[in-house]
């Protein structure tokens, strides 16, 4: 699997401003694969750009593939650097494109949700795990006495 697990219960790190960013795509007609794939075959090229410009705000994701539907979860130091990342050259020409050629047909399906974390007040657990999600964005600690439910650490 490549992950180190990390046995016991730990944390993200608290305290931090952030934005969760979900964003990705569903297949509604399989068969219509002309339609569909440019847009799979966008993505690649945008996550190889958030992981080698680090300084863009971008700070970690988690992907999921399910039948019909590709889902990533992306971290972000701020809602003003998600912004400024949708305006650069890389995601502007896939988002052209979509609507240009794709939109008209219903064979493919994007969305995206916009969470902005401003109270530093947030609460997560993650047991026998590889150091994931909000954790791997912006650092993980174990749960101790003082932590240990998740009012606790709501209010850490």
């Amino acid at each position: 699997m490549g992950k180190m697990v990390h046995k016991g219960r730990f944390m993200a790190q608290s305290g931090e401003n952030f934005v969760v960013f979900i964003i990705g795509m569903r297949v509604n007609k399989w068969w219509a694969i002309h339609q569909w794939w440019p847009v799979f075959k966008a993505m690649p090229a945008m996550l190889k750009e958030l992981y080698t410009h680090k300084e863009s705000g971008f700070r970690s994701l988690e992907m999921t593939v399910n039948f019909r539907t590709i889902l990533l979860v992306q971290y972000w130091r701020s809602f003003e650097d998600l912004k400024a990342y949708a305006r650069g050259p890389i995601h502007l020409k896939a988002w052209k494109h979509f609507y240009q050629k794709v939109s008209e047909s219903n064979a493919v399906g994007i969305y995206h949700e916009t969470y902005q974390i401003s109270s530093g007040n947030y609460e997560c657990l993650y047991a026998n795990m590889p150091v994931f999600g909000l954790a791997k964005a912006i650092g993980h600690k174990e749960i101790t006495p003082q932590n240990q439910s998740a009012e606790k650490r709501m209010n850490a």
